[in-house]
């Protein structure tokens, strides 16, 4: 594919993982589906529709090519991923993947499964919400809602934060969480919680105030969140669990929605919030629309 070859031309890999090319974003016609990535040492090259061989051999011609010319000595590890019909299928094309997968991301260590479904441990797009985070955690007291595998929680312990707690419904997310913090000497401070963020007030109401709260959740996902209904059902509560000028980071990643549907929403349950900023996702991830890409906003209690 010329786009992604002519993108590629003038692309380098970023340090320890990064997203390299996002068709996603719309800005480059006829890629649209494709995605490269960046996972020390191996790159993930991504369809979000099903490719012929013949479709998909000029890519990886591309992609190879594009490594050669980063790092001609070495050898190419890559996989590809395709995700169409509610299918997901992911092979190795060449070389290898290490077991464990560990990559570096603003100095830290995060186990990664590339060859295990779409969710691979770190979204590459929330890197900037998590600087943000790490940057603000000195001597914070910080709730880590939706945690996955605990990436905003590695953050904050790393920028001095002196408590975080995660909870998350995923057991098995939490248990790659914990290794997470192993993985960075992070020892005390930090406590998991394997519970329906919906069924846990009182846990966390104990565990308040909190200085900082990050929610992180899925936008659709029955039987978790559903960013349309539950948004509002999560707002009523928050309020209570932050301490006086606490933050609070609101994160939504459904193309559907734009800033507008969450900032009425926080209106219209939780006017003690006060909108301070939209955190800037990667330059990489432009989209030419941005109210469809990835929205983290930061508030700010007033009492």
């Amino acid at each position: 594919m010329q786009v992604l070859t002519e993108q590629l031309a003038v692309m380098s890999l970023p340090q320890g993982c990064g997203r390299i090319f996002h068709g996603r974003g719309g800005r480059f016609p006829g890629a649209e589906h494709l995605c490269l990535d960046w996972f020390e040492p191996v790159l993930l090259l991504t369809s979000f529709k099903q490719l012929s061989d013949a479709e998909l051999a000029p890519l990886l011609q591309a992609v190879t090519h594009f490594w050669q010319m980063q790092r001609p000595t070495e050898t190419l590890n890559l996989v590809y991923q395709y995700r169409a019909g509610g299918q997901t299928h992911t092979q190795l094309v060449c070389g290898s993947v290490p077991e464990p997968h560990i990559v570096t991301e603003h100095g830290n260590r995060f186990m990664i499964h590339l060859l295990r479904g779409q969710n691979h441990g770190l979204f590459l797009d929330m890197s900037a919400g998590r600087a943000w985070v790490q940057a603000m955690a000195q001597g914070k007291r910080v709730l880590n809602l939706f945690s996955y595998t605990c990436g905003f929680s590695v953050a904050a312990m790393m920028g001095g934060a002196e408590k975080v707690v995660n909870i998350d419904m995923a057991k098995g997310a939490l248990s790659i969480g914990k290794q997470n913090h192993q993985l960075n000497g992070i020892k005390n401070g930090v406590s998991f919680l394997g519970h329906d963020i919906f069924k846990s007030w009182g846990k966390l109401r104990k565990a308040a105030p909190f200085d900082l709260i990050v929610a992180d959740p899925p936008s659709n996902q029955k039987g978790s969140f559903v960013a349309t209904k539950d948004y509002a059902r999560l707002l009523r509560k928050l309020p209570e669990l932050l301490s006086e000028q606490g933050e609070l980071l609101l994160c939504l990643n459904a193309p559907e929605l734009d800033c507008a549907f969450l900032q009425q929403q926080v209106v219209a349950q939780a006017p003690q919030l006060q909108f301070i900023e939209r955190v800037a996702n990667p330059a990489v991830f432009a989209d030419i629309d941005e109210e469809k890409s990835l929205k983290v906003l930061r508030y700010r209690i007033s009492h």
